[in-house]
């Protein structure tokens, strides 16, 4: 089996943004959401990287994504109302970032509440933004239906990821973005794009049996983590980002694989509280670098090399990434320069192979 192709991330985020931009797309919104989707192949969190790319062209093209659009936001003191008028998801969460950061910095606390927009990649995107601002920051979307109640025997319910970031000194910041599914449905999608199995409890076919097939998955369910407890948060986000904002939930939250007659309208919600309304911004960062390194110098248990913090994996696959290059499997580069040969450009040009040879 072929391992794929390997790509310069600086030169395949440029790529997607020309393809964007050809397609329709404004400048600046094409570039935020390639710079999201190449942020989460950086983490090695490919399941929401560019393997999503070519769904995210296609829906601009069928008119399913609104572009250049003035999105309404609304202040009522540490309270902020976000419509996404029904652009991409990366475009209105950066919107909603700005104003929790300019909310929290006033107020001392911000809740933003968006409604109207779409998939919007990896929390974390926005999150490792917030604790550059000296801010915690909980992030929370829902999505559309892949995971059935517990007990329940169809899906109603999203793999509804949760954020939570803090920001440390010297020590790798605590940054926690997480499905509230066993594993995400991209990751499912990115095993059926390699033509390799899943785990076994993962996911359960149509019929609800376990399955190890992700083609059979992808036409069932993906089960909640944890059984209760994660049906449960997975509720409690569909809540207060589809309930409480106005957006959709449930079965309301539409599949942009699958529909193509009505917008998405997912729903999120940040939260942002700046620390130094608690003490000194390095007070608080000296704590939790204290807290990080007692944590880390616990021992660890018998094959374990070491304690990680969350988030620190991903960062050292960011930093290996941008050394080394992206590998995309052969499905997801194929897809791509598709994509980019209906709009004249090359992916060919962002492959880590032929910049070796230019330098």
């Amino acid at each position: 089996m072929s391992r794929g192709r390997r790509f310069d991330w600086e030169r395949l985020q440029d790529f997607c943004a020309q393809v964007l931009q050809r397609a329709g797309a404004p400048p600046a919104e094409a570039e935020v959401v390639a710079e999201s989707l190449v942020y989460a192949d950086l983490r090695g969190v490919d399941s929401h990287g560019v393997a999503r790319f070519p769904i995210y062209v296609r829906r601009l093209e069928q008119g399913m994504v609104a572009t250049g659009v003035k999105l309404d936001v609304e202040f009522d003191g540490p309270v902020v109302r976000v419509d996404g008028k029904n652009a991409y998801g990366a475009v209105v969460g950066m919107r909603a970032l700005e104003a929790a950061v300019a909310t929290a910095k006033r107020h001392g606390c911000a809740v933003v509440g968006v409604k109207h927009s779409n998939h919007f990649g990896t929390c974390a995107y926005y999150a490792e933004r917030a604790i550059a601002q000296d801010l915690v920051f909980l992030a929370m979307s829902n999505a559309s239906q892949t995971m059935p109640p517990y007990g329940g025997a169809r899906p109603f319910l999203g793999t509804n990821p949760l954020c939570v970031a803090a920001p440390a000194g010297n020590e790798v910041p605590f940054l926690l973005d997480m499905a509230t599914s066993v594993v995400s449905r991209g990751k499912i999608i990115v095993a059926a794009q390699r033509g390799e199995p899943i785990p076994l409890g993962w996911a359960v076919d149509k019929d609800g049996r376990p399955t190890t097939d992700p083609h059979a998955a992808l036409a069932g369910a993906v089960l909640p983590l944890g059984g209760a407890k994660g049906y449960g948060i997975a509720m409690f986000i569909d809540i207060l980002a589809g309930v409480l904002t106005g957006a959709g939930f449930g079965k309301y939250v539409h599949n942009m694989y699958e529909n193509w007659q009505q917008p998405q309208n997912v729903g999120h919600l940040f939260i942002a509280i700046d620390i130094a309304r608690f003490m000194p911004v390095e007070v608080f960062k000296a704590r939790m670098d204290r807290y990080i390194r007692d944590l880390k110098s616990e021992p660890t248990a018998p094959g374990v090399d070491e304690i990680l913090v969350p988030g620190e994996l991903e960062a050292r696959t960011a930093r290996l990434r941008r050394q080394q290059g992206i590998e995309l499997p052969d499905a997801v580069a194929k897809e791509l320069a598709d994509v980019g040969k209906r709009y004249g450009v090359r992916l060919d040009d962002a492959e880590w192979t032929s910049m070796k040879r230019e330098a």
